[in-house]
C-alpha cells in the first residue's frame, strides 16, 4: 500500500495555524478552534515522480507535516464524547507531507479578501511519501518532524507541541463536512518555514525515538515552473 493510499484520497484537507512558534513566525493571530482549508489532489507529488516546481514571480514556502489516512467515515462527530482513542481507531496509516505555499500569492488574497486556494493549489505543492503504516507511529504526537535545505536544518520539532490534537480537529471537520474512508488530512506545521527556490535539494523525513521511519523519507529537487503562469496582482 506504499502509494494505493492516494487512490482513495477524495479530499486533502490541512489544518493550520497548529503550532504556537509557527504563529509567531508569521504573526498571525491564535484561532480558538481547529482552523483548515483544501488542497486539490492534483497538487500531489508522488515520491521519485519528479521535482517541485516553483512558478514564476512566487516566494515558496515549506511546510513540513504529519498527515493521518482514515480508515472510515465520519460526520457530525460529537466533540464532548469523540476521544483519542476514537480518532486513533479511525485512523488507518500515515505520511510525511509539505505543504508548499505561494506567500506572496496568499498574502496578497488575504489582503484583497480574496480566496487564497492558487497559493496552496500549484502542481507538485503537496509533497506525500510512501504510506506509513500504523504499527510505526504508535503515538502520533510522539514524532519528530525535519526537513532540511541543501544539507541545512529548517524545520525540526515534536508533533507533541501541536495546539489542537487529533480528536479536535476530526470532530471539528467533520461537524461541516463529512470526512470519508481516504480522505488525508495535514495536521499542521511547526516553525521554521521558510523560502524554496529553483536549484534547491530538500529533504524530510519523520522519527520515532531517534529512529529514521524509512517510509516517510522525502527527497527532492526544486525546479522552476514551465508554462504560462506568472505571479501578477489580482
Amino acid at each position: 500500500m506504499s502509494l494505493n493510499y492516494l487512490r482513495n484520497a477524495r479530499k486533502i484537507l490541512c489544518i493550520g495555524r497548529n503550532y504556537a512558534a509557527h504563529i509567531q513566525e508569521l504573526n498571525n493571530a491564535k484561532p480558538s478552534q481547529p482552523f483548515y482549508f483544501l488542497k486539490p489532489s492534483s497538487s500531489i507529488l508522488k515520491p521519485n515522480s519528479g521535482p517541485i516546481l516553483i512558478p514564476k514571480g512566487t516566494v515558496v514556502h515549506h511546510e513540513v507535516e504529519l498527515a493521518i489516512v482514515l480508515n472510515k467515515t465520519l460526520k457530525n462527530i460529537n466533540p464532548d464524547t469523540f476521544t483519542n482513542q476514537d480518532a486513533l481507531d479511525a485512523i488507518d496509516g500515515y505520511a510525511l507531507a509539505i505543504d508548499l505555499t505561494a506567500r506572496n500569492v496568499q498574502d496578497e488574497a488575504k489582503k484583497k479578501g480574496l480566496p487564497w486556494s492558487i497559493g496552496k493549489g500549484f502542481d507538485t505543492f503537496l509533497p506525500l511519501s510512501n504510506f506509513i503504516p500504523k504499527s510505526l507511529i504508535p503515538d502520533p504526537y510522539k514524532v519528530n518532524l525535519h526537513l532540511e535545505i541543501n544539507g541545512e536544518q529548517k524545520q525540526n520539532d515534536l508533533t507533541s507541541l501541536m495546539i489542537f490534537p487529533i480528536h479536535k480537529i476530526l470532530s471539528t471537520m467533520s461537524s461541516v463536512m463529512t470526512l470519508e474512508k481516504g480522505d488525508v488530512i495535514l495536521t499542521g506545521t511547526p516553525k521554521g518555514v521558510g523560502k524554496v527556490v529553483p536549484g534547491d535539494h530538500v529533504t524530510a523525513g519523520l522519527s520515532i525515538n531517534g529512529v529514521e521511519v524509512e517510509e516517510g523519507k522525502l527527497d527532492l529537487q526544486v525546479e522552476e515552473k514551465p508554462g504560462p503562469y506568472q505571479y501578477k496582482e489580482t
